[in-house]
């Protein structure tokens, strides 16, 4: 799988992303991708493998892999501004978003302050709303998770705190022209419950739904084939960019 490796500086940092333009199809409508709260953009090249027709754009966020971390800048409006960022640098017009867990906020985030960009939203296992992080919050994840399971060098310890620090509640809703895909685990320690489901299901009753029944939060380790067969679907479905009626309110 060959990809490229790029970096964009914006607001005093760095953001690293890869791109997998090089063997992509020009007839089909890039993906961008969203990891999670302590992803690098390494660990989807996955996606990029079994999207590899597609075009695939995914970026570590401050603070993650090969990207600068500044001493300050982790609000929701921060990790919005690097989506901006490498869209801007990479060229994407209209394009289709793809989120999990934490980047789920980013992403709802980003689409709602430009919508006429977004053929289609899909989501893993996180409501649509940019959680407050408790106090305790930033020690716990980082003795109990990313030290145990030798993650330190994926999001610096730094960010976490300043996640924690500058974490705000805010509602978030998707677009409602979006055409939107929502996945989620079923077993106990999923981040995606009936209630945030059904928020989903209440602005767009049309939104289509997959539920992994031997998954919890970690869908892409244990059912990985069926995620992303679930995705390649959706987006086989999805309105192509060369149909802008299909964007219009």
């Amino acid at each position: 799988m060959q990809y490229v490796s790029q970096v964009v500086h914006h607001g005093g940092t760095t953001i690293h992303y890869l791109d997998s333009q090089p063997e992509s199809s020009s007839e089909l409508s890039p993906l961008l991708i969203c990891p999670g709260l302590s992803q690098t953009a390494e660990e989807c090249v996955e996606y990029m493998k079994q999207l590899h027709s597609r075009r695939c754009v995914v970026l570590s966020f401050r603070g993650r892999g090969k990207s600068g971390t500044p001493e300050t800048g982790y609000s929701l409006e921060h990790h919005v501004a690097d989506i901006a960022a490498v869209v801007e640098h990479a060229g994407l017009d209209r394009f289709h978003l793809y989120a999990y867990s934490r980047g789920v906020s980013y992403a709802i985030a980003y689409a709602m302050q430009t919508p006429m960009t977004i053929l289609s939203l899909a989501i893993l296992d996180y409501p649509a709303v940019h959680k407050r992080m408790e106090q305790s919050w930033a020690d716990a994840y980082i003795n109990d998770y990313l030290i145990p399971f030798g993650r330190t060098t994926h999001i610096r310890a730094e960010a976490v705190y300043r996640i924690q620090q500058e974490s705000v509640e805010v509602e978030l809703q998707v677009p409602a022209h979006i055409r939107l895909l929502v996945m989620r685990g079923t077993l106990e320690g999923s981040l995606l419950d009936d209630t945030d489901l059904n928020r989903y299901l209440t602005s767009h009753p049309d939104a289509e739904t997959v539920h992994f029944a031997h998954s919890a939060h970690d869908v892409e380790h244990t059912e990985a084939h069926l995620l992303y067969a679930a995705l390649q679907r959706f987006l086989a479905d999805s309105p192509s960019s060369s149909n802008p009626e299909n964007h219009l309110v």
